[in-house]
Formats: C-alpha cells, sequence, structure tokens
C-alpha cells in the first residue's frame, strides 16, 4: 500500500518541532550529516523530508531565542511597533504588539532586536486602536506565570502565541502615535456595527460569529460558554468557513446549471470561487491561528469532495495537519489544534464507507449519531486540555449546533450582504437577535441544571481514558454489537463512580501556592480545610487567589497574617466567592471582613492534625503590622510546619521557645527578607525545608542572599515558589514527609548536601 506524502511530510514536521524544543547538542551537524547522506543516496524524497524538519525546527529555536534577556529586566527599552489588539480593562488598557523596532533607552544596554510580539499594560491610556504604530517606552520582563496544579498555564499560554516578553508602559516619556490604523475590511465592519445602534448583546455575538471578533464577548459570556461546552461554535472554526464556503459553493453551482444545464456538474470555477471565498472570509476574520487551521482545512475538504484529482480522507486529514504546523509550528501547543483534529478524524472513522443521508429525517438522525458519538472524546480532550467538564455539552450542542450553523451564521452574514438594502439588513439582524437570545436562555438553563465541574487533578487521566474508550467502542467500525454493549456496561458504571481519592486521616497536605509577590498557603486534611493568608492583589485587581479554584469553594478557616496587601489581597474574592466559616487576623489590622482575633494560646485538632497559634500576644499596640502577623504551628505526629508570616527577627526570638523540635517546614519569614529568619531562628531549628514564597524577578530581591547562605549552612532543602512554582508538602504518611514541585527543575538538584534544590537568590 502507498503511503504518499502526506502522513511522511507531517511526521517530520512534528519531529521538527520536537528537535527543535528538545535543541539537543550537536543538532546542526546530525542534520547535515544526513542531508549529505540522503543527496547521496539520491533520495529527494528524504530531501524534501529533512528540509520540512529543518524549517519547523529552526522556527521553534528561533521563538526560544527571541525571549528577553534576563539582563533587560527593569531596563527602559524604546519599543516601535504595530498594535494587533486592544483590550480596555477599567482603567487599565492591555496591548498586543507586533514588535517592529526595539532597543535600550540608554545606547549601552544589551540588544533586544530579537523580540518579535509582546504583552503590554498601560494604566490610563490614550485612545489607541487596532493597527496603529506606536513609539512606546517599556520595561519588560521574560514570558512566565504562576504554576499551581490543575490551573491555567499563563506561561505556556504566552509561549504558543508567540509572545517573547510582558511589561508595562512607562508614562515618561509618553508613547507616541507613528502612524495611524490603515483601511481595515474587519475594523470598518466593526465600526459599522457600533453606528447601527443594535442593542449590545446582538453586536458583541455578531461581530463574534461573522467576524471573529471574540474580544467583543464579556467575560461573563464565556463563561457561560465554556460551562456549556459551547466554546467551539463562538470562534472562526471549521463550521463557520466551512458553511461560508459551502453556501458559496451551491449558489455557484446553482447558478452554473442555470447558464449551462447539460454541463453543470462538469464546472470547475463553483470550487475555485468557494475556495476563494474561505479564504476571504478568514481573511476578514483577521486569519488568527483559530482562523487560519478552518481555512486550511476547509480548502483541503473541498478538494476532497471535489473528487478531482483528490487524496483521500486521511491522506487530506495529515496534509492539513502537516500544513498547519509547518505554517505555525508553535501551534502544537494549542488545545483547539488538538480539539479539531481529534474531531475531524472521529467523522472520518464515523462517515468513511456510509452513504449519504437522504431526506429530513436522514439528516436529522446523521447530525444525532454524530452528536453522540464525538461528545465522550470531545469531553475526553477537553478534560486533558483544560482540566474541566460541561456535562451539558452533549444535549445543549444538540440544539445550539444546527441553531447556529443552520440560523445564526447564515443570518448574519446574510445581514451583511444586505448591508445597501438597510431594511432586508435590519430584518435579518432582528431574526438574528431573537434565536441568539433564545440560544443564550437555553444555556442558562442548562448550566443552572448541570454546572461546570472541574474534577480533582487525579480524576482527569482516568476519566479521560474511559471516555475516550467508550467513544472508540461506538465509533470504530467492525466491532460486534456485543463488545461494544459490554463494553458500554462495565465503562460507564465505573465513570459515574469515579469519585475524588479521599484523604487519610492524620494526613495533612501543606500547599504553598504560586502567587508571585505574596503569600497563600492551603492546609487540608481528611475533613478540615484551612488557609493561611490569601494571596496578593495587584494594581489591575487582579487576585490570584481567583485563578486557583473554581467558585463556591468551603474552607472552615482562613488565618490572614496581617493586612498587608501581598497577603490579605484575595480576602474580599474569598468573601464574595466562596464559602468560610471563619476569618482570622491579628487585633488592630483592617482585612476589610469581620474575623476572630488570633492570639498567642489558641489552639484547636481536626483530622488528628494540631494547630497552635505562637504569636501575637493580647496586646498589639507596640507593634508594627509586620510584628503584628499571625504564627502558626502545625503538628501531625513528628512532623511540624511553622508559618511566620512577616514578622521580623526580634518576634522571632520572642516565640522561638515555644516551637517543638524538629521542624519539617518552615515558610520563609516576609518572603525571605533580610529582616527575618534571624541566625537564632534558623540555628535552633535546622528546619529540613523551607520554602519561600516570592514573585518571579521580584524587585525586592527575596530571597536574601544571606538567609540563603544561612539556611543553607544549616543542612535546609530550599525551595522557592518564584522557581519551582507551587510547593506541595504531605504529613503524617508512612516513612519521611514528601515534598514536590509544580515546575521541574532538575538542573539546580545541587549544593546542599547533594541531595537538595539550591536556591539562588536574585542579589
Amino acid at each position: 500500500m502507498r503511503i504518499g506524502m502526506a502522513l511522511p511530510a507531517a511526521v517530520a514536521a512534528m519531529a521538527g518541532v520536537g528537535l527543535g524544543w528538545w535543541a539537543p547538542e550537536g543538532l546542526v551537524e546530525l542534520w547535515s550529516l544526513a542531508l549529505l547522506l540522503l543527496l547521496a543516496r539520491g533520495s529527494w524524497r528524504g530531501v524534501g523530508l529533512a528540509l520540512v524538519v529543518a524549517l519547523t525546527a529552526g522556527q521553534v529555536l528561533l521563538a526560544k531565542g527571541a525571549e528577553l534577556p534576563m539582563g533587560l529586566l527593569r531596563v527602559d527599552l524604546l519599543v516601535e511597533g504595530r498594535l494587533e489588539s486592544v483590550e480596555k480593562e477599567d482603567r487599565q488598557t492591555r496591548l498586543l504588539v507586533r514588535v517592529d523596532d526595539c532597543r535600550p533607552l540608554l545606547a549601552e544596554g544589551l540588544a533586544c532586536d530579537r523580540l518579535r510580539r509582546v504583552r503590554l499594560s498601560h494604566f490610563n491610556a490614550p485612545d489607541m486602536a487596532p493597527g496603529e504604530r506606536w513609539a512606546l517606552t517599556v520595561r519588560l520582563r521574560p514570558p512566565g506565570g504562576f504554576a499551581n496544579p490543575g490551573t491555567f498555564d499563563y506561561g505556556a499560554w504566552l509561549w504558543r502565541e508567540g509572545i517573547q516578553a510582558t511589561g508595562y508602559i512607562r508614562s515618561e516619556p509618553p508613547a507616541e502615535r507613528l502612524q495611524s490604523s490603515g483601511a481595515s475590511l474587519r475594523r470598518l465592519a466593526l465600526e459599522h456595527l457600533e453606528t447601527r445602534q443594535l442593542p449590545p448583546v446582538t453586536t458583541r455575538w455578531l461581530a463574534a460569529l461573522t467576524l471573529g471578533a471574540g474580544e467583543q464577548l464579556t467575560r461573563e459570556e464565556w463563561d457561560l460558554l465554556n460551562a456549556s461546552g459551547t466554546t467551539h461554535l463562538m470562534v472562526i472554526s471549521g463550521l463557520h468557513v466551512g458553511l461560508v464556503a459551502t453556501f458559496s459553493l451551491l449558489m455557484a453551482r446553482g447558478f452554473a446549471r442555470v447558464v449551462a444545464p447539460r454541463h453543470w456538474r462538469l464546472a470547475v470555477w463553483p470550487w475555485w470561487l468557494a475556495g476563494a471565498v474561505a479564504i476571504g472570509y478568514a481573511w476578514l476574520a483577521g486569519l488568527q491561528p483559530p482562523a487560519m487551521r478552518a481555512m486550511i482545512m476547509t480548502l483541503l475538504g473541498l478538494w476532497v469532495a471535489s473528487g478531482r484529482h483528490a487524496p483521500g480522507p486521511w491522506q487530506a486529514w495529515w496534509l492539513a495537519l502537516g500544513l498547519i504546523v509547518v505554517l505555525d509550528p508553535l501551534s502544537v501547543w494549542r488545545p483547539g489544534l488538538w480539539l479539531s483534529f481529534i474531531a475531524v478524524a472521529l467523522l472520518i472513522v464515523i462517515w468513511q464507507g456510509q452513504a449519504r443521508p437522504a431526506g429530513a429525517r436522514g439528516w436529522a438522525w446523521a447530525l444525532l449519531r454524530t452528536q453522540l458519538l464525538l461528545a465522550p472524546l470531545m469531553a475526553a480532550a477537553v478534560l486533558l486540555a483544560f482540566a474541566r467538564l460541561a456535562p451539558v455539552a452533549p444535549l445543549v450542542n444538540l440544539v445550539a449546533v444546527p441553531v447556529v450553523s443552520s440560523l445564526l451564521v447564515p443570518l448574519g452574514l446574510l445581514g451583511w450582504l444586505f448591508t445597501p438594502v438597510p431594511m432586508l439588513s435590519h430584518l435579518c439582524w432582528w431574526l438574528f437577535e431573537r434565536i441568539a437570545l433564545a440560544l443564550i436562555a437555553l444555556l442558562e438553563f442548562a448550566v443552572a441544571w448541570l454546572p461546570l465541574w472541574w474534577p480533582s487533578v487525579e480524576m482527569v487521566l482516568p476519566l479521560a481514558i474511559m471516555l475516550g474508550l467508550v467513544a472508540l467502542l461506538w465509533s470504530l467500525p467492525g466491532l460486534v454489537a456485543t463488545l461494544r454493549v459490554g463494553g458500554s456496561l462495565l465503562l460507564v458504571p465505573a465513570i459515574l463512580g469515579l469519585a475524588e481519592p479521599k484523604q487519610e486521616s492524620g494526613t495533612l497536605r501543606v500547599r504553598i501556592q504560586d502567587v508571585g509577590q505574596g503569600q497563600l498557603v492551603e492546609l487540608r486534611s481528611a475533613s478540615y480545610r484551612m488557609l493561611y493568608d490569601a494571596g496578593p492583589r495587584f494594581a489591575s485587581g487582579f487576585a490570584p487567589l481567583g485563578s486557583l479554584w473554581p467558585t463556591e469553594q468551603h474552607f472552615d478557616r482562613v488565618m490572614v497574617s496581617h493586612d498587608d496587601i501581598d497577603h490579605a489581597g484575595g480576602v474580599a474574592l474569598l468573601a464574595e466567592e466562596h464559602q468560610v466559616n471563619e476569618f482570622l487576623a491579628p487585633q488592630g489590622e483592617d482585612i476589610g471582613v469581620p474575623f476572630t482575633p488570633c492570639l498567642r494560646g489558641q489552639h484547636w485538632q481536626r483530622d488528628g492534625v494540631t494547630y497552635r497559634v505562637l504569636w501575637p500576644p493580647e496586646n498589639t499596640a507596640a507593634l508594627s503590622s509586620n510584628d503584628r502577623s499571625c504564627v502558626l504551628e502545625v503538628t501531625v505526629g513528628p512532623h511540624r510546619v511553622l508559618l511566620t508570616g512577616d514578622v521580623g527577627r526580634e518576634v522571632e526570638r520572642a516565640f522561638l521557645l515555644d516551637v517543638q523540635h524538629p521542624v519539617t517546614a518552615l515558610l520563609a519569614g516576609h518572603h525571605g527578607s533580610r529582616t527575618s529568619s534571624g541566625p537564632q531562628l534558623v540555628q535552633t531549628l535546622a528546619p529540613r525545608h523551607v520554602i519561600y514564597s516570592a514573585g518571579r524577578h521580584n524587585a525586592f530581591g527575596h530571597p536574601h542572599d544571606e538567609v540563603v547562605r544561612r539556611f543553607r549552612g544549616v543542612g535546609s532543602c530550599q525551595w522557592s515558589t518564584a522557581l519551582d512554582g507551587a510547593v506541595t508538602l504531605w504529613l503524617g504518611r508512612e516513612g519521611e514527609s514528601a515534598i514536590q514541585a509544580t515546575r521541574a527543575m532538575s538542573w539546580r538538584r545541587s549544593g546542599v548536601e547533594g541531595e537538595c534544590h539550591a536556591v539562588e537568590s536574585p542579589h
């Protein structure tokens, strides 16, 4: 059986991406040697595949090499570039800038000319519009984000979007507009929508469904789409581009039939016209990665459907994958790519060799069968990609897919087509509005009935595997009915009976979350859940606590060490979106909610875990806010964790004799500042593990080099959320306590007794 070139080319493109990411030593030399051998053998097919490998590997290597050098942290840079997107959020504006030129404001600085794309924040920004060129004075940092188990990976998102740095725009010297935005059909269309004085919902949904302007939707609307599993309907996907191309093809072939009744089936131009319309529509939608992916898949789908020297469905599938990876190698890291290709692959499996449906009943059954077979596999893919599951998605999509594809998108596009005839355009968009509002009401009802489910990290993989097996049992051709039914009878009860693993009594999970320059610790036993501090709140209003868990979480206690914004910034969000039985904080502090004072001598026990408050005393009037911090000791059998807030060295000496020994883990005071973790505390406690809760590239230099050396001198293993992400410690399990980091940093496993992490101070 002849394989052809599509599959090998796609595999070569993927191999190039992997090699570019791995970047082993001698990569270029090995590739050159392989190319010479292929040339010597006269294998032109192999030479072509080697060039594909080089093309994708080179693009990935260039993307990695374009990241901002560490030496440009906190350095003023002058960036000139074109605005790709502008998103306004109250006083803050977020900009995505395509960089044309970058140079340090001072001539002796390092070069930054490799930067190609940056994401910036601008407070109190002037009027800015996509397409404009600006000169901006900025401060940048390498791309990165928080690393917490089961949460959105912002750093990975920056990478796959090709963003090499993030930062903010300086007010002095002020930003300067260099060039206004040129003519853009998409921008003119969005402006036209604004002038039509349509209801806001209609304007937003029209912009999203017909122009690919998903940024027009509100956060609440995106949350509703995510919870109902219908996000795929609201981006310019293969569905939208395919509909436009199909409509154009049918209209063109109908015209050809009228003009040449006997030869209309032989006309080639309708297929070319449909392809041109697909390209034009994707370009109108901004030709962003989803639109480009949809365009390529639609063009190949038209080629397959035309039957004119066309490849088979699987060859077209591999060819589309190879083309997309060659054109945009970073798309390999985008979940949307794999969700699209998994769905198309299953459609090929389902329908290959099947007769075309006939009549309304046949098409209705085909739609129902397709949705039911797609649902479990897509649920498994979404679980693996986003660690969430929309239980109503299979039922909702049975209605939403035909409504969007057969009514909303055609009506929206007809409204644009009839723009010269305002009455017809208004009628189309009025019908669009009525149907959209009805669909929104349906989604809200469905989500209220079965809300979005966020399973625990431990459940994601087994649940995804079982859902995938159910999908394959009913999709793969040739399987006997007994196997399908029997396998389903085993898998479905297993899926329904899958429960979150129970934590054993007498064990405690301590997780120091990665929240940047702030502090948030979660302590969880079998039936008790507590937070120590609530993390920071940034100038933009964002509180990292909001990204850690879905809403409606239950916490038995939340102890806020003191009211600094890096410790108490998330309290308002906790009170608003979660259930907290009791807040504790020092007397004299203001955390924005009623609280019980934490006092020296308080203690309680839950699930075999003992909690003791070691500080502050009753009279705190003479103490600073930092020195009033609640100090908590948590004991599980022979293991102890000590959380000291921001207290200074004098206060450390005041409660030091009350600490029981040995100390398994210490959360370093004041994020590793030199004002805390004094010599007496370090030498007396000599903790096995020390964790610094500090921000990546923080301006304070935490942890301080003196503190790092001090703990290194007593043999402590040192961890930092800035490097390791969230650090999780298990106490009470058999054997020694287990500790693990979210980020794997194998290159730092050296220094302290040859076994522990070596933390380097930014100083």
